[in-house]
């Protein structure tokens, strides 16, 4: 039986996704075949506290441009990418990733493919990256493209082009949007509620808690109905906390999103998109 090699750049990228410890990493990468996703899930269910793994970070250097159409039916983000802050914080750089993001919004782009494709000034958007490229002497692309279409969507720009936030609403709700696309930003949450929460998020939510009870030396013994209930118990919590409608309003502890949206005059969220450099 062959045995999987696991080098110091697994284990410090594994530390620096989750902040674990070098030998816990070492052991969870070990126990679990070099597989990273698994290796996560490892040392989550020995009750360590690992950093959260979300999607909406990739590229760890460049510019995100979160933009609507002039009406708020649409909105974009587009990420380009690049490998030093030096170059990102450029002024010429940002100058450069809104163009393409304006192309992006002028021609009602759904990918990156499509949008490499687009032409600026009769050059394609593909071909002026590539200059740009040679210009500036780092590796830079479209690393990330999110699109929404709602009856009203609202963008929001974090921290020097580092985070943008797209939230789609059931109806005009300016101020609403702007108050909960900075919710998001702030809040990173998972999911709209806890039905948009994907099924396997939820399976394998339930399936850390459960191991971890049984590793409790205060559970042991105890009937698998009573474990299972404390997991639901325990699954509702992480619902709270990672559930755009149930977090707390960060403007207003006092109410969840979900309470701020119907004095708001009923909106709705229909779905969002948070993209983050880091």
């Amino acid at each position: 039986m062959s045995t999987v090699t696991i080098t110091a750049q697994d284990i410090n990228k594994l530390r620096q996704a989750t902040g674990a410890g070098m030998m816990d990493c070492r052991k969870a990468l070990t126990e679990t075949g070099g597989d990273f996703e698994a290796a996560i899930d490892w040392l989550r269910k020995q009750g360590q506290k690992v950093a959260a793994k979300r999607s909406d970070r990739e590229a760890k250097e460049g510019v995100v441009i979160a933009k609507t159409t002039g009406d708020n039916k649409k909105g974009f983000i587009v990420t380009i990418s690049c490998e030093t802050d030096f170059v990102s914080k450029n002024a010429d750089f940002v100058a450069f990733a809104q163009g393409i993001a304006d192309a992006a919004v002028a021609n009602d782009v759904t990918s990156a493919e499509e949008l490499n494709n687009v032409e600026i000034n009769g050059t394609k958007v593909s071909d002026l990256i590539n200059d740009k490229l040679a210009s500036i002497g780092e590796k830079i692309g479209v690393a990330r493209f999110e699109r929404i279409e709602a009856p009203y969507v609202a963008s929001y720009i974090h921290g020097a082009y580092r985070m943008g936030v797209l939230v789609g609403l059931n109806k005009e709700a300016a101020d609403a949007g702007k108050d909960v696309a900075m919710q998001i930003a702030a809040m990173n949450p998972l999911a709209v509620d806890a039905a948009s929460v994907p099924a396997e998020t939820v399976e394998r939510e339930r399936a850390i808690v459960v191991d971890q009870m049984k590793q409790d030396p205060k559970m042991a013994g105890k009937p698998e109905e009573m474990i299972a209930k404390i997991a639901e118990g325990k699954l509702n919590a992480f619902f709270k906390e990672n559930t755009l409608a149930a977090q707390a309003f960060v403007k207003d502890n006092g109410k969840t999103v979900s309470d701020y949206l119907k004095s708001a005059g009923d909106v709705k969220v229909i779905e969002f998109k948070r993209v983050a450099l880091g």
